[in-house]
């Protein structure tokens, strides 16, 4: 006979691996983006685990608390900080990543002979009696979050909070001049003009074609060149400009159809 697995155990099997992966991602991740999607697949998968643990108190929460609101704030860090900054890589500390790596290593092998020690073949510790204490799990774990722990469950919230702040505040680059006028714009542009030759005009639009209408898109000047001014430095940057050859291509198809159909007409007339 087949022998039968528990639901737990294939939610176990599927989303352990899953979340292992998007932690190893997280570490590893090069743009902080990609760490904050590798963090999102973590959180999922521990609500997955939650579920099936018979806890959906910590299941909701989990995704709505932990992927929807804290995740969002680290997202809106990353916004803050840029995708683009790129961190030092000297080494301040001597003995910095070493001992780092080995901190890391020591805590993840407590961890592991901690939960194992008390999981392995066995199923969770005293959460049936949690559970019936105050008639069910979402009544446990808001007696014990609103009554034990409340000062701990505020002093959290406070760090949250204060952690935010303090992103936003090192994220805030300080004014490095005085913000000018309209009237000093004007002075600004013409001195300008006048003794660097940069025009006192606004800069160029970005082009309008027939397959393409974006800021990515580069306009063209009367003698076919492209106006560089016309797209964003950063857009640059990060090669997200739309290529123009690639746009003319379909165009230069369609004369070329045309001329070859017009000399084979002309050549069946002779």
């Amino acid at each position: 006979m087949i022998p039968l697995v528990a639901a737990s155990t294939v939610a176990f099997w599927v989303c352990a691996p899953i979340a292992v992966l998007c932690a190893l991602g997280l570490l590893l991740a090069r743009k902080p983006v990609h760490a904050a999607v590798s963090m999102a697949g973590v959180m999922i998968s521990l609500a997955v685990l939650y579920a099936a643990q018979d806890a959906p108190f910590l299941f909701v929460i989990q995704i709505v608390v932990y992927t929807g609101a804290i995740l969002m704030l680290f997202l809106f860090v990353v916004m803050l900080v840029g995708v683009d900054s790129t961190d030092s890589a000297v080494e301040t500390l001597k003995g910095q990543r070493v001992t780092s790596l080995l901190v890391a290593l020591g805590l993840g092998i407590l961890l592991i002979c901690a939960v194992g020690q008390f999981t392995m073949g066995r199923a969770p510790a005293g959460l049936a009696e949690a559970n019936a204490q105050f008639g069910g799990n979402i009544q446990s774990i808001a007696a014990l979050l609103f009554t034990k722990y409340v000062f701990l469950f505020e002093a959290t919230a406070a760090l949250l909070i204060t952690a935010a702040v303090g992103a936003m505040l090192l994220a805030h680059g300080e004014r490095l001049k005085k913000k000018q006028t309209q009237p000093e714009q004007i002075e600004e542009r013409v001195r300008m003009y006048a003794e660097e030759g940069v025009a006192p005009t606004p800069l160029p639009n970005s082009g309008v074609f027939a397959r393409s209408n974006s800021i990515a898109t580069p306009a063209l000047l009367p003698d076919g060149s492209i106006a560089e001014k016309s797209v964003s430095k950063t857009l640059t940057m990060r090669g997200a400009v739309v290529n123009v050859e690639e746009l003319r291509a379909p165009t230069h198809a369609a004369y070329a159809v045309l001329e070859a159909r017009d000399a084979e007409i002309e050549g069946d007339d002779e």
